[in-house]
């Protein structure tokens, strides 16, 4: 179990950092996760205060209860789940290490799972209540995660900004990222502005990924 432990804490680390081109038809999804495996795999010391995304006050004792919560017009069902501090050696060393994080940013992590319980997609959202420190960062996890799947093949577009919307740091960003391998389809939002009712200390910075399941070939 100790080793267990230490190659699940290494492969955090690893996750979103940049090996060349990776070929996303062979990494695995996330940590120990891989889109269509059946819920009744999954490590249950590993993620813990499972809850369903779209039913405020759900909480669920097992993955085995996701037909609790509602499904989407996919016939998909939401699942929150952040990381077990207790099962990670490094959280102990480092409030860097601690929580929910991938590529160093606090996420909120969501997995979608269809009628049979399988595992169809994963949604990672970067966490709009993070300290002022991370959440300045949000929008970098974007890159993060194309170094992460391979710069070649995606199509990105910028997304149109409205009036009142104000720079950042002298920067508007609007993106939207889709890449399409053997068996996934992934889409990537990352955004950086101000809207006008918001105050100086305030602003919108994010990253939103969704990890699907395809059958493309």
């Amino acid at each position: 179990m100790k080793h267990r432990r230490w190659v699940w804490a290494l492969s955090l680390l690893l996750l979103l950092v940049a090996c060349g081109d990776a070929n996303a038809g062979e990494a695995i999804d996330l940590r120990d996760l891989n889109l269509g495996m059946s819920v009744a795999s999954i490590p249950s010391e590993e993620y813990i205060n499972l809850a369903c995304a779209e039913k405020e006050g759900a909480k669920l004792a097992a993955w085995s209860e996701f037909r609790t919560c509602p499904a989407d017009e996919m016939g998909l069902r939401g699942i929150s789940f952040p990381f077990n501090d207790e099962v990670n050696p490094l959280a102990a060393l480092s409030d860097k290490y601690q929580g929910t994080k991938l590529g160093g940013h606090p996420v909120l992590l969501t997995g979608l799972v269809d009628s049979s319980g399988a595992l169809q997609g994963i949604r990672i959202d970067t966490d709009p209540n993070a300290r002022l420190f991370w959440r300045k960062k949000a929008y970098l996890l974007a890159l993060s995660v194309r170094a992460r799947y391979g710069e070649a093949g995606w199509m990105c577009r910028e997304a149109e900004s409205y009036d009142g919307e104000n720079p950042v740091g002298g920067l508007i960003i609007k993106e939207h990222c889709e890449k399409r391998s053997e068996r996934r389809h992934l889409i990537l939002d990352r955004e950086l502005y101000r809207r006008a009712s918001q105050p100086l200390s305030d602003f919108v910075n994010a990253t939103h990924l969704v990890i699907e399941q395809t059958t493309d070939r």
